[in-house]
């Protein structure tokens, strides 16, 4: 294993393709890209990398990282999934009290969960509306993680690919009770049947964890929605991620599912350390925000009330 971990009680077209190289930190890059598979019609996926130009809150916070895959009818979706991102960035970097990167990242998880279910039952639109989330920090070479759903977290670390996450999906606890095996799991019918989302009820079960080996050199951490593991198990993850350049690697991933058929959004979030940095033009959409961010006042805002839609 390569991680501890304790639980909290209990789009045919692509719209947005971006990489980044870290200019105060060349050594970390990270790609994201997202796309609406073969059938949908909108993009209820979204994910950010979130990083500060302050040194000072850099040492005491890291990097985020950010994935989220949406539910609800007309679009509503979208909105959980943006909401998502944005609170918890919010909420996870002007936390300046406490240390424990868990603890905070919790925090940031029960909020957006709390604004997220009172504008789905203040407002009769967003009505059933919720979200997976997966967040990542990257800390001084230590890795942290949250997550509620099934979207998924997994490190790639000398030829070997873990999960970071584990699925909050009523399968899932067949397989943990021993009622049925993970490779009947991986074509059970039932395989996307929610057990716990952001948004939609009061409470919100999140786990959390922190990595017991570091991110070094040539590691990758991965971040996906159910739109791409459905349809490209964890061996095969495993291969493309030796080999492949990120960017390559990316493209493949959303290519080869859509190949495969694709019936969902599909979302990947790539990061890496590596030798070198490179320039890499920076495109930016309103389907995944990445604001550079250089003090708390820099936060996104105008997600307090049960008004927000964008």
């Amino acid at each position: 294993m390569f991680w501890k971990k304790k639980k909290k009680a209990d789009i045919g077209k692509k719209q947005n393709d971006f990489a980044l190289n870290m200019q105060d930190q060349p050594d970390l890059k990270v790609v994201i890209k997202t796309d609406l598979g073969n059938v949908r019609t909108n993009n209820e996926d979204a994910a950010s990398f979130f990083r500060m130009k302050d040194e000072t809150i850099i040492r005491e916070k890291g990097h985020l990282i950010v994935l989220a895959d949406g539910m609800g009818g007309h679009q509503a979706g979208e909105v959980a999934s943006k909401m998502a991102l944005e609170i918890i960035s919010q909420e996870y970097f002007k936390q300046t009290r406490e240390k424990n990167i868990e603890k905070i990242l919790a925090r940031a998880f029960n909020t957006a969960n709390k604004k997220i279910f009172d504008l789905a039952s203040e407002n009769e639109k967003y009505h059933g509306m919720g979200t997976t989330c997966t967040a990542i920090v990257i800390l001084s070479g230590a890795i942290y993680f949250a997550h509620a759903g099934d979207s998924r977290a997994y490190l790639y670390k000398n030829k070997s690919i873990a999960r970071l996450t584990e699925d909050h999906t009523y399968v899932h606890e067949l397989v943990r009770s021993g009622g049925i095996s993970a490779e009947e799991a991986e074509k059970h019918p039932q395989r996307n049947i929610l057990i716990n989302a952001m948004g939609t009820k009061p409470s919100l079960r999140v786990d959390t964890g922190k990595c017991l080996d570091t991110f070094d050199r040539h590691d990758r951490l991965l971040l996906c929605s159910d739109g791409l593991y459905d349809y490209i198990n964890d061996d095969e993850l495993a291969k493309i991620l030796d080999y492949k350049l990120l960017e390559e690697a990316a493209d493949y991933l959303i290519d080869e599912t859509k190949r495969r058929g694709a019936y969902d959004n599909i979302t990947v979030a790539l990061a890496e350390m590596t030798d070198t940095a490179k320039d890499i033009n920076l495109k930016l959409t309103r389907d995944i925000d990445l604001p550079v961010l250089t003090r708390e006042t820099d936060l996104p805002t105008g997600i307090n009330t049960s008004e927000y839609d964008r």
